[in-house]
């Protein structure tokens, strides 16, 4: 039996709300969206690149934005100890270049599971708190939401494309 990527209930933007709410609840929408453009596709068509010799693909897509996720959220901000899913320090583009349908299934779940953890991470954080991803550079909470608002409009921005080329579906 093939696996398609199942439909999703997008979470609505937020129209008004306090800022942390605000926050949180586009970046929620992002996260869906990017789902969104996956839904209904095979294993092998979310693993089909863009356009060779690019290695774009919406399963690199999902899994990049785990990965980001983990990074920003769980290994800079919360200071766990744990690595990437899927990139590697000899390989650090690993999460677009090692794809294998046959992990779609798995993929998504992982997004999903990682997507929790990171909010369960920063729940109970303030928005002004503080870290050091480098020695010179001290950012907050705040930057992290903003930032990966950012890298999710992006990238589903490219997925937008992605989906038109692959069956034609456009929008949402």
């Amino acid at each position: 039996m093939t696996w398609i990527a199942p439909s999703i209930e997008r979470r609505d933007f937020p129209a008004a709300a306090g800022e942390r709410e605000m926050l949180q609840r586009w970046l929620d929408f992002h996260r869906d969206t990017l789902l969104t453009k996956c839904a209904g596709l095979t294993a092998e068509q979310l693993a089909e690149a863009s356009s060779p010799p690019s290695n774009l693909t919406l399963l690199g897509l999902v899994r990049h934005l785990t990965d980001v996720e983990r990074t920003w959220f769980r290994r800079r901000f919360a200071a766990e100890d744990i690595g990437d899913h899927y990139m590697t320090e000899e390989n650090p583009d690993a999460d677009f270049d090692d794809l294998d349908p046959a992990t779609a299934e798995r993929t998504f779940a992982t997004f999903r599971a990682e997507t929790e953890a990171c909010d369960k991470a920063v729940a109970d954080r303030g928005l002004d708190e503080t870290f050091r991803p480098r020695e010179d550079l001290t950012l907050n909470l705040r930057w992290i939401y903003v930032h990966l608002i950012e890298e999710y409009a992006r990238h589903n921005g490219h997925a937008d494309l992605l989906r038109e080329r692959i069956d034609g579906a456009a929008g949402g």
